[in-house]
């Protein structure tokens, strides 16, 4: 039996994506930017998926949607594409939980003299909307705070973080890459002038993305070229990932609706399941979170038996899930995720996650939770399991 439980990872994309990009590959594979029949198909094609990344957040100007290759690249032009406006270092908010591709591009601006402020969080994963507000100063010119942490899985509270910013006078982004296509995403509504996307996290391929922009909202390139992407990005677009990551929104946004209910139900079965198991620890909050993802710490890991170890016993099992701590040269190093949330270094060591997706069953579920108790039991013979 092979059970795939990380989607936040990565999805396996969709046969409707396939179909898109093998047409567009044996058919359809002119140079957008050129002005004859074969480019203006292909330009047609660009133009269609940007229409349907666009429905699936509510944005009514398809031309907000600016495609990348990816999330990371997208959480990069957000940041960069700020900053570049100014010629004097200004100050910046982002949480302690920021994927790496907004802490890192964070971490590079302050050696350019910029100022970065790192917003606490609770137990749970979440920012303190009042610490924001605390934080914000006359120079702060963007604040970004992940939409859903993909280690934990806490939904952080964007609209009044959102708000909060905006009554300063300052740009907001978030990094949607796991909440867009799992959660419903309204930036009509939502006070949100920057919002990344990832294709493959929402079963298109990989290798596209999109930052949607809020019209009015000026960003420098951080590509420069042929003014593609509304100037945005320059090179030519590719047009086959680009058209697999339309068809897999527009598929996201018709099954929200019954896949996001159907995924909390799987998610709290899976919750319920190893709720006896002890020293098992479920992080990030219970209700607030991510409808696939379901998370837990060992509270008395080591380096012997930590999160990397779950992941490759379940793995020997035919069981697919990730660890949160980082491997670097052999050496296992606790996540700083979970540090931030006030676990133990020990803890920290112990860190997993379980993502769900389109095809996981009851079954599997069911599966996994006994064979996670069975490893448990097998490599802790102490540990009592009801």
């Amino acid at each position: 039996m092979q059970i795939y439980l990380d989607h936040s990872a990565t999805t396996p994309p969709r046969p409707e994506a396939i179909a898109a990009m093998q047409a567009v590959l044996t058919q359809e594979w002119g140079n957008p930017s050129s002005l004859h029949e074969w480019g203006q198909r292909a330009a047609t094609i660009v133009e269609q998926a940007r229409l349907q990344v666009a429905g699936l957040i509510n944005a009514t100007d398809p031309e907000s949607i600016i495609f990348t290759s990816g999330g990371t690249e997208a959480d990069n032009q957000a940041i960069m594409g700020v900053a570049r406006l100014y010629v004097v270092p200004q100050h910046i908010i982002i949480s302690h939980v920021e994927h790496s591709a907004i802490s890192e591009t964070a971490r590079s601006l302050e050696m350019w003299g910029w100022e970065v402020t790192r917003l606490c969080v609770d137990a749970k994963g979440s920012v303190n909307p009042l610490d924001l507000k605390a934080a914000l100063r006359h120079n702060t010119v963007l604040v970004s705070v992940i939409y859903g942490q993909s280690e934990v899985g806490t939904v952080q509270p964007i609209a009044e973080l959102g708000n909060i910013a905006r009554s300063h006078g300052a740009l907001f982004h978030t990094d949607a890459v796991q909440a867009v296509g799992r959660l419903p995403i309204n930036v009509q509504k939502l006070p949100v002038d920057l919002l990344s996307i990832s294709s493959h996290k929402l079963y298109g391929p990989q290798g596209a993305g999109a930052l949607y922009v809020r019209p009015g909202v000026e960003l420098a390139p951080l590509i420069y070229g042929g003014g593609q992407e509304m100037g945005m990005r320059s090179g030519t677009q590719a047009v086959p990932v680009i058209a697999g990551f339309g068809v897999a929104a527009e598929l996201a946004a018709q099954e929200l609706p019954t896949e996001t209910p159907r995924l909390i139900k799987l998610r709290d079965r899976l919750f319920d399941q190893l709720a006896d198991v002890p020293g098992l620890i479920p992080t990030g909050e219970r209700d607030r979170r991510l409808p696939h993802h379901v998370s837990f710490c060992l509270e008395h890991a080591d380096r012997e038996l930590n999160g990397k170890t779950l992941v490759r016993q379940l793995n020997l099992a035919g069981i697919g899930i990730s660890a949160g701590a980082a491997c670097h040269s052999g050496k296992i190093n606790p996540s700083p995720i979970l540090l931030a949330m006030g676990y133990s270094e020990k803890a920290a060591l112990g860190g997993i996650r379980m993502t769900l997706g389109r095809d996981t069953t009851e079954a599997d579920i069911d599966w996994t939770a006994m064979v996670l108790k069975q490893v448990l039991q097998r490599l802790s013979p102490n540990l009592s399991l009801a």
